[in-house]
């Protein structure tokens, strides 16, 4: 399905930007992978024989980078997937400026820049696809995640945006919003949840994690990843403009 296609995947050292590297690299894909945490980075893309480059995509000058960099080893990129991200928690009267800022720059900007110059080579060719990580945050709220929630719903209008634009050109441009994934960002926040809570880490899963699911059980990365080589597929060709949803049932309420 992906032999020989050229992907771009970010936040590619670990969690679900990691398991998407892999099943694109599996599946016969040329991957670069680009992450901020370099050793790690390194490490993750010599055992699936992929590219690496060390990134800070909340500045402008590396997207722009990361995209030479692809086009100068393989001449094209096919696939773009964004998933580099953080998250903070904090009520909006004490929420750092200067942390929305870099919200903002990673997490909105850098996905709108790196659509922006892969266009050119996916509409030359007449094919591609942009899959963006977004969360149920891009279609709902939660209290205390002002940036991560805005820039998440800045998301979805993107994605919608691109897809419009990108139709009479073979690009589709997609949102998957999970839920809660076991990943190590969520991993810690378990962790400080449990603490700040007093509870066990089970307890803050079940409690607080799942509370809204029907289905009772955190998603594993490689769910998603699956779920990005579908919509890379001939199947997947007029899903565009979505915001799919794995949840467990999280926002049929």
């Amino acid at each position: 399905m992906l032999e020989n296609k050229v992907c771009i995947v970010t936040g590619a050292a670990s969690g679900i930007g990691l398991a998407i590297a892999e099943a694109f690299a599996k599946d016969g894909a040329k991957v670069v992978m680009a992450d901020i945490n370099e050793e790690k980075l390194k490490a993750e893309a010599k055992k699936i024989g992929g590219e690496f480059l060390n990134t800070d995509l909340s500045k402008r000058t590396d997207c722009k980078v990361l995209v030479d960099f692809t086009l100068s080893k393989f001449t094209k990129v096919d696939v773009l997937v964004n998933v580099a991200g953080i998250q903070t928690v904090s009520p909006i009267e004490e929420f750092p400026e200067d942390k929305w800022d870099f919200i903002m720059a990673l997490m909105l900007t850098a996905p709108f820049l790196l659509t922006k110059y892969v266009w050119p080579s996916m509409k030359a060719q007449n094919w591609g696809r942009i899959i963006n990580l977004n969360s149920i945050h891009g279609l709902v709220a939660s209290e205390f995640k002002s940036a991560y929630v805005s820039v998440k719903h800045g998301l979805s209008g993107l994605t919608k945006t691109a897809a419009l634009e990108g139709g009479q050109y073979g690009i589709t441009v997609n949102s998957i919003c999970p839920a809660y994934v076991r990943t190590p960002l969520v991993d810690n926040q378990i962790v400080a949840q449990a603490k700040t809570h007093g509870i066990s880490k089970e307890e803050v899963v079940e409690t607080i994690m799942l509370k809204n699911a029907a289905v009772k059980k955190l998603i594993e990365p490689e769910t998603i990843a699956e779920f990005a080589k579908f919509l890379c597929s001939d199947a997947g060709a007029h899903i565009t403009g979505s915001t799919l949803t794995v949840d467990g049932g999280w926002t049929a309420r």
